[in-house]
């Protein structure tokens, strides 16, 4: 039988299963009861060199929990990349504030902070920085924009767990750091997210509004609106597991972008992802971008590829070429991530590829991109 090179499949063995029978054994199943939770919170907040952690159950709700924790409300401008997973744009429009889309860097596919300052108003009143496939965004710049304009500073970590910025972990720098522990991101636990935050206030407050704002003296006397946004323990025994192994996970991404890099640098047509100095890249997925390709051009590639037992996904559709957007928003045009949309995609990238793996990859989409 062919081999079949998926996407991406998560790394779990006997630690996460020792875990959860543990769990179950004591009946710590919910996210109100368990020992998992706290230590995970504990773990993961180290890990990131931020002082508070809060789990959450997903990194959709992390990014709306971090953005109702400080203080953006309706109306409010939110600067966002506008090349991003749409949970990034999703969570502005959940509390009725408005995404303003950014155009990307051409190496990083990371927001330009050079064209932010041009889109704040006064109505702008944060920075959502997506840090993509696992490069950090130029954060100095936006930290110098945000004490400029007295803007609040969210950290969108999903797919960069353990990325670093000049030495700072991503989901240190900003007011909140936001990861997900969805199936394919570099750890998991299964579905899940995570808030990180330097202060302490702050992550008091997520904390209680994720737990439907019970009330200390009287609990269902609520402090606010809350949200069910919790984290069940079971999740977080996956979640200490994982922690074991994020550091070799990591590790494995990084081996693995330099086989991808050895085996397709010399095909002149392959742009492929970069590092830039000063930066860690945990290369999340291996991303790349062939510039001659247009959709049609992709999708009979990629079907090509299929065939040959290679599974790929397409690159994210930018906020403003979203049909939705389209139907009610004032056009803006973000041409770098307009281009990109359609002729990038990202190649198998789980921690199970081996090199004859990469090279078998590599080999027919040489052959097929000439």
């Amino acid at each position: 039988m062919k081999k079949f090179y998926q996407v991406s499949t998560p790394w779990i063995n006997e630690v996460e299963k020792k875990n959860v029978n543990n769990a179950l054994r004591n009946n710590e199943l919910s996210g109100f009861f368990g020992r998992y939770i706290p230590e995970f919170e504990k773990k993961f907040s180290k890990f990131c060199k931020a002082k508070y952690a809060v789990t959450v159950n997903s990194g959709t709700t992390a990014l709306h929990l971090a953005l109702v924790t400080l203080g953006i409300k309706k109306g409010d401008e939110v600067i966002v990349s506008s090349l991003t997973n749409m949970a990034s744009v999703f969570a502005i429009l959940y509390i009725g504030a408005i995404p303003v889309p950014i155009d990307i860097e051409d190496d990083t596919y990371n927001l330009d902070v050079d064209l932010i300052e041009d889109k704040i108003t006064k109505k702008t009143r944060a920075i959502l920085a997506v840090h993509l496939f696992g490069h950090p965004a130029e954060m100095n710049k936006i930290l110098k924009i945000s004490k400029k304009y007295n803007l609040k500073i969210i950290e969108d970590c999903a797919e960069a767990h353990g990325a670093l910025y000049k030495n700072k972990m991503v989901g240190s720098i900003g007011d909140a750091g936001c990861f997900s522990f969805y199936a394919n991101k570099i750890i998991t636990t299964g579905e899940g997210g995570m808030i990180t935050f330097n202060s302490k206030k702050n992550a008091s407050r997520a904390k209680n509004l994720k737990e439907l704002a019970f009330g200390k003296g009287n609990k269902f006397m609520h402090t606010g609106i809350g949200y069910n946004y919790r984290m069940t323990n079971l999740q977080a025994a996956l979640g200490c597991a994982q922690m074991q192994k994020i550091e070799v996970i990591i590790d494995k991404k990084i081996k693995l972008a330099k086989l991808y890099e050895k085996y397709l640098s010399k095909n002149k047509l392959i742009h492929l992802p970069i590092t830039k100095k000063n930066f860690k890249n945990v290369y999340w997925m291996y991303c790349i971008k062939i510039p001659t390709l247009n959709s049609l051009k992709r999708k009979k590639l990629l079907k090509q590829l299929y065939q040959k037992g290679i599974e790929t996904r397409e690159m994210f559709i930018p906020y403003n070429l979203q049909d939705f957007y389209l139907k009610t928003e004032k056009k803006i045009n973000c041409p770098k991530a307009n281009k990109v949309a359609y002729n990038s995609f990202y190649l198998p990238s789980g921690t199970d590829l081996k090199e004859e793996d990469v090279k078998y990859i590599s080999g027919w989409l040489n052959k097929l991109v000439k």
